[in-house]
């Protein structure tokens, strides 16, 4: 192989090979640059959002694993448990149907809310630094990776200005309901892939619009497309899948009536993607679904009275506690603090109101305008509450009440899709008001930023909880229980105190409990309940737990006590020091078992 190309005379074989590699590489350098310098605004907007992220979760960060929202301590218990069973995954070792908790009937993934899809892509972070750490950064990330992916959104595919698609995705990232939800709820507040089923719903509609040509490449890529974002979004929170089908179908609705013409020109090839997208999707999630209602520890109901968790009217004008110009008082007017999704204030609504007058009777506007109101409506439950008062003024809901897969779903949870649709709207008149002259190029982006400003979110607060026992944090349960086994720990974890798991959590689930907090079939004829009932031998302890004293043990009560290890499959029992009434808690199982033995900092009791 010869060349035409000269070369020094002199030059070394080796130089001349690599005498371009710096050239390429000052070339992708520049190329980088370059990209960079494109989209610094994107970048600042993405840094802007994960500091806003970090500001409202910060108070974890100091230590995870010591460290717990303060307003919803149990369910951040039950989610680090998820997210260590889900990181198995990793291990070869997981299952729809786990028996790590509840043992030996164990727990259905599917009918629990196990953010299976967020837990085995974070696997390896929980298998190195634990389980805290994931859900910690899990708690930030939803924030910041759902207002970018809102972002993104508006200004790639609605177009908008960068100001205008920032101040609308902070409220959808940021929001009063989203930053609630934070506590703890990790499948609601992770919405980062709601705007990418939006986008391709979208570009599914375009493709199909005749009116340029239909596409019916793009039309099979959207709806391929569609089908595995569904897919995912079933295993991250079907809860919010369920909200987001709900409103598109409201907004299409709306959209349809207000452009026919568009309505008689794609609804043949719309139609049609759309259905490709759910037959495809169905053969992903057939299984998963039945498995889900019809499988090993099922439930095909929902287990939460609508009437106890509908939103309060005066709440949708009032502030948040959770927002910077919050009051503790407003917390009368709802469940919990996990579920302050309606306080927008009277601000926002005022402005987002005005917003929707001035931009007049354009299809998206009107599409956003009537998913929020059915959506709002519907949040107010069967029958409407003014300050907690139930009122015999029947609501919306009441219409839906009853439904399959409706009424699992909560009603005050509804106004959760009215964020983003109020998002739009300001995106919407703050974009046109800066393509335009006059008052409005300054006035509408002020009252918008004004508006936001009162719902801008505080810090979660935190605490400290209580540190492991060595006998976990340092391996030693190894010494009484195989990986697979059961471990019992004294008290056994409950829905209302399920601290225990944390042990469990602290192993990368590699040993199973029995009892604990799961939703499951143990209602009255089989519906749906939290946790389980309790054995003979767990309700005599956790009294003891409770209450202090040691009950008179007899033949009968160890009989009883072996029935029930056997039951569990138990290897051993274990009280850690520190437990409260924990020599009351030795003495009982002393009779129960006989001597207990020394492991670390815990009593155990081989069985």
């Amino acid at each position: 192989m010869s060349s035409a190309a000269p070369t020094a005379p002199d030059a070394a074989p080796e130089q001349a090979v690599r005498s371009d590699v710096p050239a390429r590489a000052a070339g992708r350098w520049v190329r980088l640059r370059a990209t960079v310098a494109r989209h610094r605004a994107d970048l600042l907007v993405g840094l802007l959002f994960t500091a806003l992220a970090g500001w409202v979760t910060h108070g974890l960060w100091p230590d995870p694993s010591g460290r717990v929202l303060a307003l919803n301590p149990e369910d951040q218990t039950l989610y680090e448990w998820f997210l260590a069973v889900d990181s198995r995954a990793l291990l070869g070792d997981f299952g729809l149907l786990t028996d790590r908790l509840n043992a030996p009937d164990g727990v259905n993934l599917m009918a629990n809310t196990t953010v299976i899809a967020l837990g085995v892509a974070f696997a390896p972070v929980t298998l190195l630094f634990g389980a805290p750490v994931t859900f910690a950064l899990l708690a930030g990330l939803n924030l910041a990776g759902t207002a970018l992916a809102w972002y993104l959104l508006f200004t790639r595919v609605l177009g908008a200005q960068r100001l205008a698609a920032a101040l609308g995705a902070g409220l959808c990232g940021f929001g009063p309901g989203i930053v609630s939800q934070t506590n703890s709820h990790l499948h609601m507040t992770a919405q980062w892939l709601v705007p990418v089923i939006v986008w391709l719903v979208v570009r599914l509609l375009r493709a199909a619009d005749p009116l340029g040509g239909p596409d019916r490449r793009r039309m099979l890529t959207s709806a391929v497309g569609l089908a595995v974002v569904v897919s995912v979004q079933v295993f991250v929170g079907e809860e919010m899948l369920f909200l987001c089908a709900l409103t598109l179908l409201v907004m299409a609705v709306a959209y349809a009536l207000a452009d026919r013409a568009l309505l008689r020109r794609a609804l043949p090839g719309f139609a049609g993607g759309m259905l490709v997208a759910a037959g495809l999707a169905l053969l992903v999630l057939g299984y998963p679904l039945w498995f889900q209602f019809a499988g090993p520890q099922g439930v095909a109901d929902g287990m939460f009275s609508p009437h106890y968790f509908s939103a309060d009217l005066v709440s949708w004008w009032t502030l948040s506690p959770l927002s910077a110009a919050g009051s503790d008082e407003a917390a009368r007017l709802t469940t919990g603090p996990a579920e302050y999704n309606t306080f927008l204030g009277w601000p926002l609504l005022v402005v987002t109101l005005g917003c929707a007058v001035w931009l007049g009777r354009r299809p998206l506007v009107l599409a956003c305008a009537a998913g929020a109101l059915v959506m709002g409506a519907l949040s107010l439950g069967p029958d409407v509450v003014v300050r907690g008062d139930r009122t015999s003024i029947p609501g919306p809901y009441a219409l839906l009440a009853g439904l399959p897969v409706v009424d699992g779903a909560l009603p005050m949870r509804f106004a959760l899709a009215v964020l983003p649709l109020a998002g739009t709207l300001l995106v919407l008149a703050v974009d046109r008001a800066l393509r335009g002259t006059g008052r409005a190029r300054r006035l509408v982006p002020a009252a918008v930023g004004l508006a936001l400003l009162p719902v801008l979110p505080a810090p979660l607060p935190t605490a400290e909880r209580p540190a492991l026992p060595e006998f976990i944090s340092a391996g030693h349960w190894r010494e009484c229980v195989r990986p697979g086994g059961v471990l019992v720990p004294v008290p056994l974890p409950t829905p209302k105190e399920p601290w225990p798991m944390r042990w469990a959590t602290a192993a990368d689930a590699a040993f199973g409990m029995p009892e604990g907090f799961f939703i499951a079939p143990y209602g009255k004829g089989g519906t749906a309940a939290m946790g389980t009932w309790k054995r003979p031998t767990s309700y005599l302890l956790s009294e003891v737990a409770k209450r202090g004293g040691r009950p008179a043990i007899g033949d009968r009560e160890r009989r009883q006590a072996a029935r029930d290890a056997d039951r569990w499959g138990a290897s051993c029992f274990a009280v850690a020091d520190g437990t409260r009434h924990a020599d009351d808690l030795r003495a009982t199982l002393d009779q129960l078992y006989g001597p207990a033995e020394r492991v670390a900092d815990a009593w155990i009791w081989r069985v």
